[in-house]
C-alpha cells in the first residue's frame, strides 16, 4: 500500500492535490514504511510514529515550504523526510553521504533550521517569523515541538518573547506525548499530561458546548464566564494563554480528522491576524505499531528488528560498553559513600543511569531536557558535601558553558562531569559528535580532564574524579571496549600523571584516550622498519604531565600526538605548549580532526581518512623522521 500512495508524493504540493478523505491513507502509507525502512536500517521509530499525522496535516494545510515548518530535534520527523522528496534515500539514513538522522538546511528546502539538540525550535521559528515580516514576505513560521522539548528553558524563554511581540505569523504545535527520550519528567510534565487534561478538559467542554445551546440568550453570556474561570484551573490553556498564545486544544494528535481541523481553523485564525496560536496534540509515541505503543522507551532508537515480533536483531556478544562500565563502577562507587548523587538531562538509559537509578533511587535525579540546570544543580549539592556525577553527553554538555565555569569552575566546587559519547559518534552525524569537550573545558580554570585508554582504566578514573576535591570531566566514547580485564578494586590515579606504554628514542607517539592502543599497534609497525617509538598514555589532558613530556621530547627527534577531538585548542595544542615552555625544537605533528563539520560515517573510516589508525599515525611518524 506505501509504494502505491507514496509513490507519487515527491513534494508536499502532491500531497496538498489529494481529496481529504485521502490523507487517512497517506497517514497509514508513511506509518507502514516507517516501521519498513527503520526495520532495516534501524533509527528513530517510536517518535516519528507517534507525530504523522501532525506532520502531514501540517504540510496538507500550509504552503511548505512558503510557510516555514520548524522540527525541534528531528529524530521526530521521518515522517517529514518521506513527504519531501527523500524516500529513495532512506535505505541509507545515518550512513556515510546518506541522508541524516536528524535535520539539515544543507540536505533539503523544506529542512528551513538544523535539528539536532532539544528546546530550539520555537526560538529558531520565531527569528523567522519576524525575519519574514520584516522583508514583507507572506507565510507563517511553524514550530513543532514534542519529545520532551518543552522541558527546555529555551522553549519558555522564546514563548515569552513571541508573546510580548504578538507574533501574528507564528504557530507553536505541541505534541504531547509525556515522553522525551525517557518519560517526561518535571511538574510541567504533570501539568501538560493527558490524565489531567485530556479526559476531564475534553469531556467538560463537550458537556459545556450541549449545554450552552439550551440556555436562553442572557444566560449563555454569563455560562461562557464561568466556563473560562472553571477552565483556567484545570486546563493547560491557562499557562499558554497567560504567555500571550491563542490555545487551541488539548485534541487527539493521532485523529487525522481532529487533527485536519484544528490545523485548518488556524491557520484561518492567522490569515485573521489572531495570532501566536499554539495547538497542543495529545499523541501515542509508536502509534501504529504495537511493540512500539506497548514500549516507546525501547522503541525510541532502535536496531535492525523483525516486523512480526518486534525483536531486535542480535549482534555478536563482545565486551562491555563504556557506558555499561561506567555505570557499573559508579554504583560500586556510591554503595561506599552516601554522598555520591547521579544527575541526568532525560538521558538516564543512553547514560547508564537507570541501573543506578534502580539501586540507588533516592540518590538520582533527572532533570529533564535542562543541561544548564543540571550543571548548577550539581554545583547547588556540592556546596552542601554531596559527590555530585552529572553524566552528560559530550555534545549537551555544550550546552551548559557557562554554568559550567560559573558555578562550578569558579567557585572550584566538587563537580564531576561524566561525558559520554566522547569523540566520534557514527550515524548521528555532526549535531552528535563529541569534538569540543578537550578544547573547552581545559581553558577552564581548577578543571581537570582525564580520559581513559580503555574501560578498566575509566573505572579507575571515575573513582580519581569523584575523589578530587575540585571540578573533574572524564570524557569516553560511545561503543564497546576493548575486553580488557577489569581490576577486582578500584584505585586512584594521581592527578596529572602519564603512563609510559612501552619506551623508544627516535619517536614520542603520545595519545589520549582510547586511541593508546592504537598508538601501541603504530609503534609496533614502526619497529618493524627499525624506528623505536615511545609510547605515552597521557591520561590527563589537564594538567598535563609536563615534566614526563619534556623529558622524552629532549631525547627523541619527533613528537606525534593523537587524539579524537578538534585539533584546534586541544591535547595536541596543549603539548605544543608545554614543549614551546620548555624551549625545546622537536618537530611535532599533532594528529587531530579537522577544523570543520565531519558528518555522519562509519567511525573506522573517518579515523582512518584522518590518520587517526595505526597506519596513519606510522605515516606520521616516518615523515617527521625523512623515512
Amino acid at each position: 500500500m506505501s509504494d502505491e500512495l507514496l509513490e507519487p508524493i515527491e513534494c508536499p504540493a502532491a500531497l496538498r492535490a489529494l481529496p481529504a478523505e485521502d490523507v487517512v491513507r497517506v497517514c497509514a502509507a508513511l506509518r507502514e514504511e516507517i516501521v519498513e525502512r527503520v526495520s532495516q536500517t534501524g533509527g528513530h521509530l517510536a517518535s516519528s510514529l507517534g507525530a504523522v499525522e501532525l506532520i502531514t496535516a501540517l504540510h496538507y494545510v500550509f504552503e511548505t515550504p512558503r510557510d516555514r515548518l520548524v522540527f525541534d530535534v528531528g529524530h521526530q520527523a521521518y515522517a517529514h523526510k518521506l513527504l519531501t522528496g527523500r524516500r529513495a534515500d532512506f535505505d541509507r539514513i545515518g550512513q556515510a553521504d546518506g541522508i541524516g538522522k536528524f535535520l539539515r538546511r544543507s540536505e533539503s528546502s523544506y529542512d528551513h533550521f538544523g535539528a539536532g539538540h532539544a528546546g530550539t525550535s520555537i526560538s529558531a521559528a520565531l527569528g523567522i517569523a519576524r525575519g519574514l515580516q520584516h522583508r514583507g514576505e507572506p507565510g507563517v513560521a511553524i514550530a513543532f515541538i514534542g519529545d520532551g522539548g518543552m522541558t527546555a528553558g529555551m522553549a519558555f524563554e522564546a514563548l515569552n518573547h513571541a508573546g510580548e511581540l504578538g507574533q501574528k505569523n507564528l504557530l507553536v504545535v505541541l505534541n504531547d506525548n509525556e515522553m522525551s527520550i525517557a518519560p517526561n519528567v518535571g511538574a510541567l510534565g504533570s501539568f501538560l499530561s493527558r490524565k489531567m487534561s485530556a479526559p476531564l478538559v475534553r469531556r467538560l467542554k463537550t458537556i459545556a458546548k450541549d449545554a450552552l445551546s439550551t440556555l436562553p440568550g442572557d444566560l449563555v453570556h454569563w455560562a461562557h464566564k464561568a466556563e473560562e474561570s472553571f477552565k483556567a484551573f484545570i486546563s493547560p490553556s491557562l499557562l499558554f494563554e497567560a504567555l500571550g498564545f491563542r490555545y487551541l486544544g488539548p485534541i487527539a494528535g493521532n485523529s487525522i480528522e481532529e487533527v485536519l481541523e484544528t490545523v485548518t481553523n488556524a491557520r484561518r485564525m492567522l490569515e485573521g491576524g489572531e495570532g501566536p496560536i499554539l495547538i497542543h496534540a495529545l499523541s501515542a509515541k509508536g502509534c501504529g505499531y504495537p511493540p512500539a505503543e506497548a514500549d516507546p522507551f525501547k522503541y525510541h532508537g532502535v536496531t535492525p528488528f523483525e516486523i512480526a515480533s518486534g525483536e531486535m536483531r542480535k549482534s555478536k556478544a563482545g565486551p562491555p560498553s563504556y557506558t555499561r562500565v561506567f555505570s557499573d563502577a559508579l554504583i560500586q562507587l556510591a554503595h561506599e559513600d552516601p554522598r555520591i548523587v547521579a544527575i541526568t538531562a532525560a538521558m538516564p538509559d543512553g547514560t547508564g543511569l537507570d541501573r543506578f537509578q534502580a539501586v540507588h533511587p533516592d540518590r538520582f535525579y533527572d532533570v529533564g531536557i535542562a543541561e544548564q540546570h543540571a550543571v548548577t544543580f550539581a554545583a547547588g549539592l556540592a556546596t552542601e558535601g554531596m559527590k555530585p556525577v552529572a553524566a552528560i553527553y559530550s555534545t549537551f554538555l555544550q550546552r551548559a558553558f557557562d554554568q559550567v565555569l560559573h558555578d562550578v569552575c569558579i567557585q572550584d566546587l566538587d563537580v564531576t562531569f561524566a561525558l559520554d559519547r566522547a569523540g566520534l559518534v557514527g550515524a548521528d552525524g555532526a549535531t552528535h559528535q563529541g569534538f569540543y569537550d578537550i578544547a573547552y573545558l581545559r581553558a577552564l580554570p581548577n578543571m581537570v580532564v582525564m580520559a581513559p585508554k580503555d574501560e578498566n582504566e575509566l573505572r579507575h578514573m571515575l573513582k580519581t574524579a569523584i575523589e578530587h576535591p575540585g571540578p573533574a570531566a572524564l570524557r569516553y566514547p560511545r561503543g564497546n571496549g576493548f575486553g580488557v580485564p577489569l581490576d577486582p578494586d578500584l584505585k586512584t590515579i594521581p592527578i596529572g600523571e602519564a603512563e609510559l606504554l612501552r619506551d623508544g628514542d627516535d619517536v614520542l607517539v603520545a595519545a589520549i584516550g582510547t586511541l593508546a592502543h592504537v598508538a601501541i599497534e603504530a609503534a609496533a609497525e614502526l619497529h618493524a622498519v627499525g624506528i623505536s617509538a615511545a609510547v605515552l598514555n597521557a591520561r590527563f589532558v589537564k594538567p598535563l604531565d609536563d615534566k614526563r613530556f619534556a623529558e622524552l621530547a629532549a631525547r627523541c627527534r619527533a613528537v606525534v600526538t593523537v587524539e579524537e577531538a578538534c585539533g584546534r585548542g586541544g591535547f595536541g595544542s596543549a603539548v605544543l605548549e608545554v614543549l614551546a615552555a620548555a624551549g625545546l625544537a622537536v618537530p611535532v605533528r599533532s594528529l587531530a580532526l579537522p577544523d570543520r563539520i565531519v558528518e555522519q560515517g562509519d567511525p573506522d573510516t573517518i579515523r582512518a581518512e584522518h590518520g587517526l589508525d595505526a597506519t596513519g599515525i606510522a605515516h606520521a611518524a616516518r615523515e617527521l623522521l625523512g623515512r
